[in-house]
């Protein structure tokens, strides 16, 4: 919830299925469709969209497959409610 917040979405977006998935796309950068990829090849997708968000919020994309993909309950608190990471939109949007 308060990751979508600090990306300027509406936080109740998180707690809805599929829809989050969309939303959580487009906070890293990523068209919508791309939650299809994700139905097909989930720890691909995974992967990739926790790299895309590392960059978004200022950090490398090895910080992303650490603490967003393997360390997810952690990482994903840091984001949360660290204020030392700060969202940055994707280029275009």
């Amino acid at each position: 919830w308060k990751i979508f917040e600090k990306a300027g979405k509406p936080g109740w977006a998180a707690i809805v299925p599929i829809y989050n998935l969309v939303v959580l796309c487009e906070i890293a950068g990523r068209p919508a469709w791309w939650v299809l990829i994700g139905i097909c090849v989930g720890p691909v997708f995974q992967i990739i969209i926790s790299m895309d968000l590392a960059e978004r919020f200022g950090q490398e994309r090895n910080w992303g497959i650490i603490w967003l993909f393997l360390l997810a309950p952690i990482g994903f608190y840091k984001l949360a409610f660290d204020d030392s990471f700060t969202y940055t939109a994707p280029s275009g949007n």
